[in-house]
C-alpha cells in the first residue's frame, strides 16, 4: 500500500524546504506516521475484525508473543467478596412542613435538640380556626335536632307515663294529620280536691301526710298533700276557704267515680269531692301516614316519651333522609376543622435530633393558595441508625441474602472499619441502558463518627471456602479450559478439539468460587499438576514452580492460552 524509498536513496533537491528550514526526517518513520495516523488506524480495525472473524473458534492466536507462567495448583481459603459504595443515610429523616399559614407563636428547640415523638414544636395562630370549630359545632347541633324531629316525626309518643287506655287505629290503617290515636292515663295516684278553713290550710305544706276517708265505705287511705291554692275564697256558708289537693296512690281499685273526704293535721275538710286522674293525655298524629307498626299494645304501662305507633310514608321517608344526610354532611364539616385547628400545632413526627430549624417564632409560615410551602420548617434526623444503600447489578444479586455482615469504610473517617447487616434485598429493580440493578439496604448500628451524607464502601462476603485447591484466575480460559504441561498427570484428559502450543494441553476443569486473583479448582486437576497462563494476568504473590509453590516463576515464549 506504500512504497518505502531505500535508506541510500538521496533526497530531492528541496525536499529539506518542503517539510521544514532544513528539518531532517522529513522523509524519515515519525513524519510518516504523523501524516497517515488516519488511514493506518481504519487500516488496523480492519485487520482485527477480519482476525476476529476468520480465526477458528477452538484454536488460539498466533504463538511467539504471550510470555507464560507456570505454576502448580495450591492449597489456601479464598473469599468472594462484593464491594460497591454509597451514601450514608440517616434511618428516617422528616422534613416538617406547614400545612396552614398563620403566624408562629412559639417555637422552643433548637438545632441539635433531641426530640421525643409528639413533642410540641411549632404552635401557630389559630384564631380563626377556632372560631370555624365553634361554627361547625353550631351547624351540627342544628342537624342534629333536625335529624331528631324526622325521627320522630315517624312515631306517635306519649309526654307522660301511665296506662294505655285505648289505641283507636290498627296496624295498616291510614291516619290523617290531627286525628286521635291513642288515650294514656296516670292512674298511679288520684287527685282529690276539697276545701280546707283558709286560716288552718295556710299552715299547710306540700307533701304533708293526710288521711283520706272513702264515702259510703269509710275506708281510710293515707295520702299526701300535693298543693295548697295560695288565696282564699268564700264557700256557700259565707266561710273563708282554701282548695287543698291530696294525692292519694291508687292500688287498682280507685276510680274517678268514687267520692272522698280528707284530714290533714287533724283538720277536717269542708266536704268531699270525687277522685280524679292525676294525669290523661289524647294522643294525635302529628302527620298523616299508613301505620306501619303499633308499638305497645292497650293496657300496658309505658314511660313518658315511649312510642305507641310507627307511621310511614314517601314524605317521612324523603324528611328523613335529607336530614340524615344533612346531619352526616355537619359531622364532616366539624371534623374538618377540628383536624385544621391541630394543624396549628405542630408535634414532631418521629423521635431524633433536629438537624436544622429554618423558622423562628414571629415569623409568617404557609402560603395563600392549597397546599404547603415547599420549604419545611425544620428537619429532623432519626439516627438511632444509619443506614446504607448500594444498587447491586443484577448479575451479583441473587448473592445478596438478608443477614449478611458488611465491612463499611468511609474516607472522611480514616482508619477505622464499622460494622453493619444487609436488612433488605429490594426485588424492585431499575434498568438504565440495558443494565437493572437492585437496591439492598444495609443498616449500621455503631456508627462512631459516620454522618447521614458521607460516602463508604461496604464489603460484603458472599462465598468463602477454607484450604481449597486454588490456581490463578487468568489460567481459567473460556469455557473452563487451562493450559497444562504435556507432562501433567491430568494431560491424560487433554481435549483434542483444543489446539495449545508445543508442550503444553488443554485440559476441562471444574470451578468453584473466585476472589479477585485466584479460583477454586473443585475437579480436573491435581496439585501435581503444571498450570500455564499469561504472565501478564498474574497475581503478584502467586508465582509457583513447576511442582509446587516457593520457587521462581518458569516462563516460556510461545502459543497462546
Amino acid at each position: 500500500m506504500f512504497k518505502k524509498k531505500n535508506r541510500e536513496e538521496t533526497p530531492a533537491p528541496g525536499a529539506q524546504n518542503a517539510q521544514g528550514a532544513g528539518t531532517p526526517g522529513g522523509r524519515g518513520l515519525r513524519p510518516f506516521l504523523r501524516r497517515n495516523w488516519k488511514r493506518l488506524a481504519a487500516g488496523a480495525v480492519v485487520v482485527a475484525v477480519a482476525a476476529a472473524l476468520l480465526l477458528p473458534k477452538d484454536s488460539a492466536p498466533a504463538s511467539g508473543s504471550i510470555v507464560y507462567a507456570e505454576a502448580s495448583p495450591a492449597r489456601r481459603d479464598i473469599t468472594n467478596t462484593f464491594s460497591d459504595s454509597g451514601t450514608i443515610m440517616a434511618a428516617n429523616t422528616y422534613e416538617v412542613k406547614p400545612l396552614v399559614r398563620g403566624t408562629v407563636l412559639t417555637a422552643e428547640f433548637e438545632e441539635g435538640d433531641m426530640v421525643q415523638e409528639g413533642d410540641v414544636l411549632y404552635t401557630i395562630d389559630a384564631s380563626d380556626a377556632a372560631n370555624s370549630v365553634e361554627r361547625a359545632q353550631i351547624t351540627l347541633n342544628q342537624a342534629q335536632r333536625s335529624y331528631e324531629d324526622a325521627v320522630n316525626a315517624q312515631y306517635v309518643r306519649t309526654d307522660i307515663g301511665g296506662t294505655v287506655v285505648t289505641i283507636l287505629p290498627a296496624a295498616g290503617d291510614v291516619v290523617a294529620a290531627g286525628q286521635e290515636i291513642a288515650t294514656i292515663r296516670d292512674d298511679s295516684a288520684l287527685l282529690l280536691t276539697v276545701n280546707f278553713p283558709a286560716a288552718d290550710a295556710a299552715a299547710f305544706l306540700p307533701g304533708q301526710a293526710a288521711v283520706v276517708t272513702l264515702d259510703g265505705t269509710y275506708e281510710t287511705i293515707g295520702g299526701t298533700v300535693r298543693s295548697i291554692s295560695g288565696a282564699d275564697t268564700l264557700s256557700t256558708g259565707s266561710m273563708l276557704v282554701r282548695q287543698v289537693t291530696i294525692a292519694v296512690p291508687n292500688a287498682g281499685a280507685l276510680t274517678p267515680a268514687q267520692a272522698a273526704t280528707a284530714s290533714v293535721n287533724g283538720v277536717s275538710a269542708l266536704g268531699s269531692a270525687r277522685l280524679a286522674y292525676q294525669k290523661e293525655q289524647t294522643l294525635t298524629a302529628a302527620s298523616g301516614g299508613t301505620v306501619a307498626a303499633l308499638c305497645v299494645q292497650p293496657g300496658a304501662r309505658v314511660g313518658a316519651g315511649s312510642n305507641i305507633l310507627q307511621l310511614s310514608s314517601d314524605s317521612l321517608t324523603r324528611q328523613l333522609e335529607q336530614a340524615a344526610d344533612s346531619l352526616r354532611s355537619a359531622e364532616l364539616s366539624m371534623a374538618d376543622a377540628e383536624n385544621t385547628l391541630e394543624n396549628y400545632t405542630i408535634t414532631a413526627p418521629i423521635s431524633g435530633t433536629i438537624i436544622q430549624k429554618n423558622v423562628q417564632a414571629g415569623e409568617t409560615v404557609g402560603s395563600e393558595s392549597a397546599g404547603a410551602s415547599t420549604t419545611p420548617m425544620c428537619i429532623i434526623h432519626d439516627l438511632r441508625y444509619l443506614e446504607l444503600t448500594l444498587n447491586v447489578d443484577e448479575l451479583e444479586i441473587l448473592s445478596m441474602q438478608v443477614g449478611q455482615e458488611v465491612e463499611i469504610n468511609a474516607d472522611a473517617v480514616q482508619g477505622q472499619t464499622f460494622r453493619g447487616v444487609v436488612t433488605n434485598v429490594s426485588s424492585a429493580g431499575t434498568t438504565t441502558s440495558g443494565t437493572t440493578t437492585y437496591p439492598v439496604t444495609i443498616r449500621i448500628e455503631e456508627y462512631g463518627q459516620l454522618l447521614p451524607g458521607m460516602n463508604a464502601t461496604a464489603d460484603i462476603v458472599v462465598a468463602s471456602v477454607e484450604n481449597a485447591l486454588a490456581i490463578p484466575s487468568a489460567a481459567v480460559i473460556r469455557g473452563n479450559y487451562v493450559l497444562v504441561t504435556a507432562d501433567s498427570p491430568s494431560a491424560a484428559n487433554a481435549d483434542p478439539a483444543m489446539t495449545a502450543p508445543e508442550g503444553y494441553v488443554y485440559v476441562k476443569v471444574e470451578t468453584g468460587i473466585s476472589d479477585n486473583d485466584y479460583i477454586e479448582v473443585t475437579g480436573g486437576l491435581t496439585e501435581e499438576d503444571t498450570v500455564a497462563y499469561d504472565a501478564s494476568s498474574a497475581p503478584m504473590d502467586f508465582s509457583y514452580a513447576p511442582g509446587g509453590p516457593g520457587g521462581p516463576a518458569v516462563t516460556v515464549t510461545g502459543g497462546p492460552v
